[in-house]
């Protein structure tokens, strides 16, 4: 994907298109009950048949740096009483073995939406496409909040510009 420019709105202008990042915040769907999770699913395919443009989903995990937190533990646990100081080891052996085995990571969702057509031939077609990825983003905003989903519209320049690095970053390593 090669960008042009990032807009003040958070839409993205790219060679051939406008496009908007979107960031989910999903819900944990294991912790839900029997009865939630099919009102769930039935608002998901809600979603996926009333949703009428080209979506892209992305999941993205980056792996959790814990030494900050084992450092913090390490730090506390000499102010305490020896019986402390062994669970607090443990704990910090725990992290440390969890850490090795799973990797543990963080995980990052986003949708990514795009005008339907470019014509810059046509008068004022920045806004046009941007009239439309708002509107986009407001009917997904919609059916995602309806399974409990949170959508934010990321339109911070800065924080757009390091989520495009990411992707083309991490695209760069599956591909070589």
């Amino acid at each position: 994907m090669n960008y042009k420019e990032v807009l003040p709105n958070g839409v993205i202008k790219t060679n051939d298109n406008y496009i908007k990042i979107l960031k989910i915040i999903p819900i944990n769907f294991n912790l839900k009950s029997e009865m939630e999770k099919s009102s769930i699913l039935n608002s998901y395919k809600i979603f996926l048949k009333t949703i009428n443009t080209d979506i892209q989903i992305i999941i993205q995990s980056k792996k959790e740096d814990l030494s900050k937190h084992i450092s913090n533990v390490e730090f506390q646990k000499n102010n305490e009483n020896n019986n402390i100081k062994n669970i607090s080891q443990n704990y910090i052996d725990y992290i440390n073995e969890l850490n090795k085995r799973k990797k543990s990571s963080t995980k990052n969702y986003y949708i990514i939406i795009k005008s339907n057509k470019y014509n810059n031939e046509i008068n004022n077609y920045e806004n046009i496409a941007c009239d439309e990825l708002t509107e986009k983003y407001l009917k997904i905003k919609d059916c995602l909040s309806r399974c409990g989903n949170r959508v934010i519209d990321i339109n911070n320049k800065k924080e757009l510009i390091d989520i495009l690095f990411s992707f083309l970053n991490s695209q760069k390593f599956i591909f070589e």
